[in-house]
């Protein structure tokens, strides 16, 4: 474990990315590692995506590709990736002017999406997540240089202490826990469904949460959840009968864009690593690319 080395919020001494966060807000961020917003937008802003996320659910065709993923236990939907490919309501969400400004005032310029993605846990049967660090896995194999990324989470379903919300721990985005043994090579088929390679010790977790204590946010659908790269976080099974079904996606900075991965493997596959046609987010930008399997 070692003492992080890039700045948190990477405009503190910057005045051309001034944004809506204020300095309390600027300031918790830098010390906690995320900000949560309790019902951030209406449940009739996100209530479209609950709908299509269980579109997907029936479409065959999409649920056979690489980029869903589905439950080791439950065999059923876990994650589908590169969402703002295949859906316009989620390329235009990730466009909004209050989340987009949020974010370009804590990475100090442009953003592009790295990653998106839209996870479920069905009732009684939604397996969970070990504790890990997104930056660990992007660093190592997807060849991110620095800790300057930020993870959108937007709730499309209440998010309670029996339907396996995340946990995070507060503070512990200031030390970089590096994986102790090797990533094994296409390691991705198998973290995405459960993360074993980039785990922290326990030692260094037990201190870290001694440190800095556990927090799992909880709120109605709509509430948002901005973390860091770098934060540790978590979840355990969904032991209720209610599903908890949430929107993530990661900005990374255009400056920060992605190198050869260090751990000397291929890249993981675009649609968990955008590589390719890189541009800065736009507010005003209504373009839209499709793929083939596209809702709008």
């Amino acid at each position: 474990m070692f003492p992080r080395l890039d700045p948190v919020v990477h405009n503190r001494n910057q005045n051309r990315w001034d944004g809506p966060l204020g300095e309390e807000a600027l300031s918790r961020y830098e010390r906690d590692g995320f900000l949560w917003f309790d019902g951030f937008f209406s449940q009739e802003r996100v209530q479209p995506f609950f709908d299509e996320l269980r579109d997907i659910a029936q479409d065959t065709s999409l649920m056979n590709s690489k980029q869903v993923i589905r439950d080791p236990e439950a065999d059923e939907l876990r994650s589908v990736f590169a969402m703002h490919k295949i859906s316009k309501r989620f390329s235009e969400l990730t466009r909004d002017p209050r989340i987009l400004g949020m974010v370009r005032q804590l990475l100090g310029g442009d953003v592009y999406i790295h990653q998106s993605r839209i996870n479920d846990k069905f009732g009684f049967q939604g397996s969970g997540f070990n504790w890990h660090s997104d930056f660990e896995t992007w660093h190592a194999e997807d060849g991110m240089p620095h800790m300057r990324a930020i993870s959108a989470s937007l709730m499309l379903t209440d998010n309670n202490e029996f339907n396996g919300p995340l946990m995070l721990i507060p503070g512990s985005h200031h030390y970089f826990v590096p994986a102790i043994e090797p990533t094994p090579d296409a390691n991705w088929k198998d973290s995405l469904k459960a993360q074993r390679v980039g785990v922290p010790e326990q030692d260094d977790l037990a201190w870290l949460a001694e440190r800095g204590g556990i927090v799992a946010p909880k709120g109605r659908p709509g509430s948002l959840l901005l973390f860091e790269c770098n934060t540790l976080h978590a979840s355990n099974k969904n032991m209720s009968p209610w599903p908890r079904s949430n929107l993530f996606f990661v900005y990374n900075s255009i400056d920060n864009t992605l190198n050869e991965p260090y751990c000397g493997h291929k890249p993981r596959p675009e649609f968990l690593a955008t590589r390719e046609h890189i541009g800065p987010l736009d507010m005003n930008d209504t373009a839209f690319q499709p793929l083939e399997n596209a809702r709008t």
